[in-house]
């Protein structure tokens, strides 16, 4: 990372995992709090396109950094928790996010990855619906008999807020199906529109009410309202997309069974086109966007769907999104500004940021004033293989920038305008050591970043290791978090994770005086202290993938964590495998790399951190102060669970990807290679060297009939 930048300036591909890890913590606290503002109490303090863009920018680095995701990820969160003011709604059917694209390569790869799952070639047809995607609260509608029974909002996803009498009061829900299910959930999207909007607001000023910012928050607002005679003064409409529970089938096809929404009495959006091509899709997108400003109503993109309910099926869901959708989103803004300096940040991992901070400029309807610079090659006008970006442009201090928000927490620097730049602007000579501790700052490799080499002497690196190790997803020790960590650090109460669970022994010892003051400098009364002394205590004991994910070894983040651990199943194996194995050669680095989902890169890292005598020895004494729980199977009575389980060859009535998704989910190890640990290989047409290997270690082969025949029920 490059002085002055910051980690949620640089461009994804250019962070480390550490990074990473980091970067993904404070997009998780941002769209928290975002979630909150917008969906619990109506009243958004994010654009829509920066929400977007932190989004986007937590995605694109739990795709590159898979096992870094948290458990507080926003990939994994829909909505926000329900209020408590309502009654509270599970959701038979979880009310699920969409993913989202930026562009139409973006939708290209959606498409190329649908028919990949599905095993679909080229030629194989495959249709798409295409709609508007409404900007307003999404509302779930249980009809019984044909009459409505409950309403309720998204809420979490899970869970939402029951707003029976209130919906009942929007002209465009009815109150009675006729020829419906006997049971079924409708669902769709509370909307106002712009007319009706700025006639609300006229009335609630001259009233000296609340007047609203958008017509999406005064659509949610007259909504969740515990009065519902004031809902039914608010003119809210209601357009239906979807479904949930439903005891019969509306149709067999998303475009059928939108038509019988329609057919039962609900409004749908006229807009609504079926299409056979990527083509298609992207000609409708323009041709709703360039009409978008005379819909009347706010729309924020546009929604794709397989449009066969079967395939919709086989390609199911991720966490929070189906494999199915994807909203297609409009672009945000572009604007200039000037340069005015380039600042280095450095983080956890050492790694130099470059931070472009801009004379202010409003760009998408919010004022930014801090954009990426990703790295030392890009303000230089290269790629990282050194290859030419912006026409060879390079960036300097002076310059007016071209500034893009779609798609990234922090603006990026777009282009630069020479006919504007300054006589006396000379090129940026990126720092060669760090800002932070003067150590020297390097490049390895083809690697586009510098890192500083000062290791734990570098206050910043330290002071990220410790709050890592702090943050909720490994050892969570309550009352002890990010500020607390970096004062402790600053009054040197504390070095390295060790150091935390001897700050109790010490106070009793009089080494140190926790109750002198708190980070605020104010006094600090004894049971806050014991508070802290008793949440540590509580850590002593820690899950073996909490401890794992906690050490903040490079390229090993939640997920890989969590791997390992059940890997490996103790501290005690995983610790003597670590110390035994030897990059690239002998057992223990065999049995290492034969993990499904650890590369050679993770490995390295893993094993370098076991080998390297100062983190070796921190480690130790931290270990020496916990009581290290097993690694538990996945519960399961599947008769896969807990085995090893290998695919190779053709499969004919799945894809690989559906295999495996379906082989995890059933408790089982999926792993990429064959060896004496594998419990069951299962092969199809064209299975050469796994199932050769597998007869000679005597592995039980099944062919894929076989495997289906072993899971069925399951």
């Amino acid at each position: 990372m490059s002085a002055g930048e910051t980690e949620a300036e640089r461009e994804v591909g250019a962070l480390t995992a550490e990074e990473a890890g980091r970067e993904l913590a404070r997009l998780a606290a941002l769209l928290a709090a975002a979630n909150t503002a917008y969906h619990g109490e109506d009243a958004p303090e994010m654009a829509d396109a920066d929400y977007d863009a932190l989004k986007r920018r937590n995605a694109e680095i739990e795709a590159r950094f898979p096992d870094l995701k948290r458990p507080d990820s926003p990939s994994e969160q829909v909505g926000a928790a329900p209020s408590e003011t309502f009654s509270k709604v599970r959701h038979e059917v979880r009310m699920l996010s969409l993913g989202n694209a930026f562009s139409g390569d973006d939708v290209a790869d959606f498409v190329r990855a649908v028919r990949a799952y599905l095993g679909l070639d080229e030629a194989a047809p495959l249709a798409f619906t295409a709609e508007p995607k409404i900007d307003g609260l999404s509302l779930s509608l249980l009809y019984e008999g044909g009459r409505l029974t409950r309403a309720a909002t998204r809420g979490d996803g899970e869970t939402g807020e029951d707003v029976t009498a209130n919906a009942r009061t929007v002209g465009d829900i009815p109150d009675r199906l006729r020829e419906a299910p006997a049971r079924l959930e409708v669902r769709g999207e509370v909307y106002m529109s712009h007319a009706d909007f700025a006639a609300l607001n006229a009335r609630q000023a001259e009233a000296g009410g609340k007047t609203f910012a958008n017509p999406r928050n005064a659509a949610a607002g007259s909504l969740r309202q515990l009065d519902a005679t004031i809902t039914a003064s608010r003119p809210l409409k209601f357009f239906a997309y979807a479904w949930g529970v439903t005891s019969a089938p509306l149709a067999d096809t998303q475009s059928g069974a939108i038509a019988r929404l329609g057919a039962l009495g609900f409004q749908t959006n006229p807009l609504t086109r079926r299409v056979g091509t990527l083509a298609e899709m992207l000609a409708h997108y323009a041709e709703i966007e360039t009409g978008r400003a005379g819909l009347g109503y706010d729309i924020d993109g546009v929604v794709y769907k397989v449009d066969d309910l079967a395939l919709q099926a086989r390609l199911g869901f991720r966490s929070t999104t189906p494999r199915w959708a994807i909203a297609h989103k409009f672009p945000a803004e572009l604007a200039w500004t000037r340069l005015e300096a380039i600042d280095i940040q450095v983080g956890r991992t050492g790694a130099l940021s470059p931070v472009a901070r801009l004379a202010p400029v409003t760009v998408g309807g919010v004022v930014v004033s801090n954009a990426t610079l990703h790295n030392e090659d890009y303000i230089a006008g290269r790629d990282s293989k050194g290859q030419p970006i912006r026409g060879g442009k390079d960036i300097r201090v002076g310059d007016w920038v071209q500034v893009y928000r779609a798609g990234d927490v922090i603006p990026k620097v777009a282009d630069v305008d020479l006919d504007r730049r300054p006589e006396d602007a000379v090129p940026y000579a990126f720092p060669s050591g760090c800002p932070v501790c003067g150590s020297e700052a390097v490049r390895d490799g083809a690697d586009a970043v510098r890192y500083c080499t000062g290791g734990m002497i570098c206050a910043a690196q330290a002071v990220e290791k410790l709050k890592h190790f702090v943050s909720r997803a490994a050892f969570d020790i309550e009352g002890l978090g990010a500020k607390q960590v970096a004062a402790f650090y600053d009054e040197g109460l504390i070095a390295e994770p060790a150091d935390i669970f001897t700050l109790e022994a010490r106070q009793d010892a009089g080494e140190l005086d926790l109750y002198r003051r708190d980070t605020k400098g104010r006094p600090t009364n004894e049971k806050s202290v014991q508070n802290l002394f008793a949440a540590i205590a509580e850590r002593r004991r820690i899950p073996l993938a909490r401890l794992i994910f906690g050490l903040g070894l490079r390229h090993v983040g939640e997920e890989s964590a969590r791997l390992l651990a059940n890997s490996y199943g103790s501290w005690a194996r995983f610790e003597a495998a670590m110390t035994s194995a030897i990059p690239g050669e002998g057992p223990a680095w065999a049995e290492l790399i034969d993990i499904d989902g650890v590369g050679e890169v993770m490995a390295t890292s893993v094993v370098t951190a076991f080998h390297q005598e100062a983190e070796r020895a921190s480690i130790d004494r931290l270990v020496a102060h916990l009581d290290v729980e097993d690694a538990e199977r996945p519960a399961s009575d599947s008769p896969v669970a807990g085995k090893i389980v290998v695919f190779t060859g053709t499969l004919e009535k799945m894809t690989r990807a559906e295999a495996k998704a379906r082989a995890e989910a059933l408790g089982a190890k999926v792993s990429g290679s064959v060896s004496a640990r594998t419990d069951l290989l299962v092969a199809g047409p064209g299975a050469g060297s796994k199932a050769k290997k597998a007869a000679e270690l005597g592995v039980e082969t099944l062919d894929e009939d076989g495997w289906l025949a072993l899971i069925e029920g399951s």
